[in-house]
């Protein structure tokens, strides 16, 4: 019998608020049917969405008018779907909600091969007479830049449809590790049972009980041993899809494609991968520091979550650690920080593990809803840094939609994820200003190493991991599960020299399921980056690094990323940043070196 608890069994001041979006699943298809609707009226304008401005300015309204009211809908139904990745009646809505947001991605392909059959003084003449079409002037913009890259408007239909179907990668994926593997029950060491569960499974790798992990490591690499070849295909699928759309429209490559939307240069990703090498002697010296900590001859693939401290982590129960996030924000000023106590009461926070819940966390919503978060706490300081990490996105989200026309509501999720680990630098400066006791103090420190290495260097070893099988396929070469074990295997052990890497490591990359979203993982480094910068600024600063950060969040994707950055103070074109925080990592390396 499964130790994880029901949904029915959490108090709900500890599940989100789902229905503050629709009251019930009658409502939801009540909007889902008026969306539907809605899709011939934007299909009309093919072919004349140009003939003046007014027409221009109509149909991008009702355009961002049906994107608000279908990402609603399609919010709701993954939110449910998540809540229980069994419910097949949420799957159901889901699909649904996936096939209609599909077909509003093709009745409205039209418009941006239509805008680039303009000159660019017809546009500029268009916007200069229209009054309020000023404010799509980025986007129109943007539209423009990518001219060489957009085909006919007959081909972006096309696209556009077939963009439901090579999303099954990911969503097969989804379903195989979240719904249908179970993992081996293991005895603690205390004698009472455990199911190893995609939530709990880094937890229960901090054991001090060093049998233990290796139990816990070897029943769960082995379950993944029996799903190889179809996650095998699923990525290889993943990633010819990848190369076949970049190849659809013009580009060299799979990461030339993804890096483009965003405008982000080429040589930002190739910054990140080798100033990242250049420094794998502060990761190699963490993995030393560990082997000795832990006073073992080798370290070894299960030992690499352990905590560099003498005891377990402490126990955090959720309630303290929202006390403990709220207070570390107050560099941010008073509004910030009463909106997210605001927030937390207001149930935007789905809590805890339970049954068949999707594993993770992540920060949604929409731009006419509130934020949402899922997480699975699991009482520990881990658990904290991650409540952290999610609200910083949430409010991104918040600030955002306040301030910006639905256009621009979104950002890029290279600048996303600078939100998410200011918050977490915010958090850890407080937590070690604040609080005296040695051993929590010493966790915490703890907590950050191993949280910077997990997001910087083990990012960037999956940012290498993705590039290289995608050059696979670019070569018209096989990417089958062995060539994957092999690349990832070699990277990791390049990345952690002084550990042992075993066959079972290798197949780590079947867990990753960011890996369906390609070139997505590298962001995470180049926005610790840009956070440790910025959170520096702010402590240092005070209100006016404070304030152009809020700036830069109450911006969405008004400007490209490397150009709200820059505002904020931030250079993302220069490997300073990224050498900058790696040298931070460095210094509390060396400060719990003495520590320990």
């Amino acid at each position: 019998m499964s130790s994880v608890p029901e949904r029915s069994d959490i108090d709900a001041q500890y599940k989100w608020d789902l229905e503050s979006i629709y009251a019930d699943d009658d409502d939801w298809e009540e909007a889902y049917e008026a969306v539907e609707e809605r899709l011939g009226d934007l299909e009309a304008y093919e072919g004349r969405a140009t003939e003046d401005g007014e027409t221009l300015l109509e149909v991008l309204q009702l355009s961002d008018e049906i994107g608000r009211e279908v990402s609603m809908v399609a919010s709701y139904a993954r939110m449910r779907s998540d809540e229980n990745t069994a419910d097949q009646e949420y799957q159901a809505l889901t699909t649904r909600a996936q096939s209609l947001a599909s077909r509003a991605q093709s009745a409205g392909s039209f418009i941006e091969p239509e805008i680039q059959s303009l000159d660019r003084d017809e546009l500029d003449r268009m916007v200069e007479e229209t009054d309020g079409l000023e404010q799509y002037g980025h986007f129109l913009d943007d539209v423009m830049r990518t001219k060489e890259h957009t085909r006919s408007a007959e081909i972006e239909n096309l696209l556009a449809e077939f963009g439901e179907v090579t999303g099954a990668s990911g969503e097969i994926y989804n379903m195989l590790s979240n719904a249908d593997m179970t993992f081996p029950t293991v005895e603690k060491p205390d004698g009472d049972a455990v199911e190893i569960t995609q939530s709990n499974f880094v937890n229960l790798l901090k054991n001090p009980d060093r049998e233990f992990r290796r139990t816990v490591y070897e029943g769960y690499f082995d379950e993944w041993s029996d799903v190889r070849n179809s996650v095998g295909a699923a990525y290889k699928n993943s990633v010819k899809s990848d190369v076949k759309y970049a190849q659809a429209r013009n580009y060299d490559t799979a990461r030339e494609a993804a890096l483009d939307g965003p405008n982000v240069p080429p040589e930002v990703y190739d910054n990140l991968l080798g100033t990242v090498r250049d420094n794998l002697d502060k990761l190699h010296q963490h993995a030393e520091l560990k082997r000795e900590s832990l006073g073992v001859d080798e370290l070894r693939m299960w030992d690499l979550y352990m905590p560099m401290t003498d005891t377990e982590s402490p126990e955090l129960d959720y309630d303290r650690a929202v006390e403990y996030v709220t207070e570390s924000l107050g560099a941010l000023g008073d509004d910030y920080r009463s909106r997210v106590a605001e927030g937390i009461e207001s149930r935007w926070i789905d809590v805890y593990e339970t049954e068949n819940k999707r594993a993770g966390a992540y920060s949604g919503g929409t731009y006419d809803t509130q934020p949402f978060i899922l997480m699975n706490y699991q009482d520990d300081i881990a658990s904290m840094y991650t409540l952290a990490h999610e609200l910083g996105h949430s409010l991104h989200s918040q600030l955002t939609s306040e301030t910006q026309p639905y256009v621009y509501s979104g950002y890029e999720i290279f600048v996303a994820e600078v939100a998410s680990t200011v918050n977490e630098s915010l958090l850890t400066h407080h937590l070690l200003e604040t609080v005296d006791d040695p051993d929590f103090r010493q966790h915490v420190l703890n907590e950050y190493l191993e949280r910077f290495r997990s997001t910087l260097y083990r990012q960037t070893l999956f940012a290498d991991f993705e590039y290289q099988a995608h050059q696979v396929v670019e070569n018209d070469e096989a990417l089958t599960p062995d060539r994957l074990d092999q690349i990832y295997g070699d990277l990791k052990r390049e990345f952690y020299e002084p550990a042992v890497v075993d066959e079972r490591i290798e197949r780590e990359w079947m867990r990753i399921p960011h890996f369906y979203r390609a070139y997505y993982v590298y962001q995470y480094s180049t926005g610790i980056s840009a956070a440790v910068a910025l959170a520096d600024k702010i402590l240092e600063e005070g209100e006016p690094a404070a304030e152009r950060y809020l700036e830069f969040l109450r911006s969405g994707s008004r400007e490209y990323p490397l150009e709200l950055l820059e505002g904020a103070g931030v250079d993302m074109r220069s490997p300073e940043p990224i050498q900058r925080a790696l040298d931070v990592y460095g210094d509390h390396l060396d400060e719990m070196e003495a520590l320990i």
